[in-house]
């Protein structure tokens, strides 16, 4: 059996711990494992049962590598992933730093698979937060010309990284203990979030946007290729630990009714549709789950043919590190992942 030698930046990350844990469990052929982080501390994963220490990482080092997975920052990416790519290294680069770039394909499988191509080895995955519409809508897109999207989003703090969990984890503490939530030095959200949201996520451009509001609309209309549709957003981070949450409103270019609305969302790859309206999904029953839940479907009376949904998927999962795994599973599974330096277990 062929296998290949994989490394992951940022593996001691939220992300990375996931994706490790999902490259064994969907038994993706991994020969060698080798996990990176930052270098600062002495951390170590565990693949198959054996300890692997994280090293920080060097070009010559990840050059080794038949497949690398990057899930840490924009910068550590535009360090390494273009100058991999270019010598025949497949990336798959969960940061936002190459996402909007022309000859990058940005890819979630499940919509637009077909971008994945032998001459392309620098691949981006989208922001986790627009994942579950553009999964959930991609059918009624290409059915019905979806011309005006406005979303807003219910984001869990994982989403945010280790130090906002434990922000969250420190507040609630104090609170059970003093009553009150604190307003603790060093935080890594702008606001106290025990019991508490607020409307930003990430900072504010000069017309008021959030880095968060941006990334939807300009990553959505990339990954369905329609630079036509009007996107507005609302992006509010929630005191959920993991799972991002949508209330969408869809307005399309041709008639429909409940029924057939049903009917394609009932039938849309990657989508598990709630009919009943009492059987909508929630983050918390979401939680390491493949693919995307939506349920709620109802008329809106704002506009003609306009409809509203709720969505939710698991930002570590769908949102981030599946769509990466499941990114390089079809490269697998059409012979795209061949390279000369791989290993083979006899």
């Amino acid at each position: 059996m062929k296998t290949y030698d994989v490394a992951v930046v940022g593996a001691s990350g939220l992300v990375g711990g996931e994706l490790i844990t999902l490259l064994e469990k969907r038994k993706f052929p991994v020969g060698v494992l080798m996990p990176f982080n930052s270098g600062r501390t002495g951390t170590a994963v565990v693949f198959k049962g054996k300890k692997y220490a994280c090293q920080k990482p060097t070009f010559a080092a990840l050059k080794k590598s038949d497949l690398v997975f990057f899930v840490s920052t924009d910068e550590v990416s535009a360090r390494f992933a273009r100058k991999l790519a270019d010598s025949g290294v497949w990336c798959v680069d969960d940061s936002a730093r190459f996402r909007l770039d022309k000859d990058v394909p940005l890819v979630i499988p499940e919509v637009n698979a077909g971008e994945l191509k032998p001459g392309r080895r620098l691949i981006a995955g989208p922001n986790c937060t627009l994942t579950g519409a553009a999964v959930a809508l991609n059918d009624i897109h290409k059915t019905l010309n979806i011309t005006e999207l406005r979303i807003a989003t219910y984001q869990a703090v994982s989403g945010a990284g280790k130090g906002a969990l434990k922000q969250l984890e420190t507040e609630l503490k104090y609170y059970l203990k003093r009553g009150r939530v604190p307003c603790l030095k060093g935080r890594k959200l702008p606001r106290a979030i025990a019991f508490n949201l607020f409307p930003q996520v990430g900072g504010f451009d000069k017309n008021g946007m959030s880095v968060e509001e941006v990334k939807v609309e300009a990553e959505l209309k990339k990954i369905w290729a329609a630079p036509g549709i009007k996107i507005s957003s609302t992006a509010v981070r929630v005191p959920v630990l993991r799972g991002h949450s949508l209330s969408v409103w869809v307005k399309t270019r041709r008639p429909w009714t409940l029924a057939s609305l049903r009917s394609t969302l009932a039938g849309t790859k990657g989508l598990q549709f709630a009919g009943d309206p009492y059987k909508y999904p929630t983050p918390l029953e979401s939680v390491k789950t493949t693919g995307v839940k939506a349920g709620r479907l109802r008329l809106s009376s704002t506009s003609p043919n306009e409809f509203q949904l709720w969505i939710v998927s698991d930002n570590l999962y769908k949102g981030a590190a599946l769509n990466s795994v499941e990114i390089a599973e079809y490269l697998l599974k059409r012979g795209l992942l061949k390279l000369p330096g791989s290993s083979v277990l006899h």
